[in-house]
């Protein structure tokens, strides 16, 4: 090995030193069974508890942010859609129905009037 090439000692001493830290926690890892990776259903009860964000879109537009940066209490911003259109429903990000804007006991709600997706 000429000299140039040659690994300087510091930093062989710095990836041995890794290396066995690597080695030490894979050893420390339980062996898997062949019966554990397989494991049973998740059945639908474990599924339907899972967390899901809902959001309602009413609208969208864009503008330069100078006027963005103009905005106050008062004003006033113009979305895409006319006021009897239905507002959007998303589940983590996607489509998933249509509804109208409802007061509920002084907040508001959304009454879904179609889920995307049915015949």
């Amino acid at each position: 090995m000429t000299e140039e090439s040659a690994i300087p000692a510091e930093v062989e001493s710095t990836l041995k030193h890794a290396a066995a830290a690597i080695s030490v926690q894979a050893s420390q890892l339980e062996e898997l069974s062949p019966g554990d990776a397989e494991g049973g259903p998740i059945g639908l009860d474990n599924v339907l508890e899972v967390p899901v964000r809902v959001t309602v879109e009413i609208g969208r537009t864009r503008m330069p942010l100078s006027e963005l940066v103009e905005l106050g209490p008062g004003s006033l911003i113009t979305l895409d859609r006319e006021a009897h259109e239905p507002a959007d429903i998303l589940v983590n990000g996607k489509i998933v129905a249509r509804g109208e804007v409802v007061t509920v006991d002084g907040t508001y709600g959304v009454r879904i009037t179609r889920v995307l997706g049915e015949r």
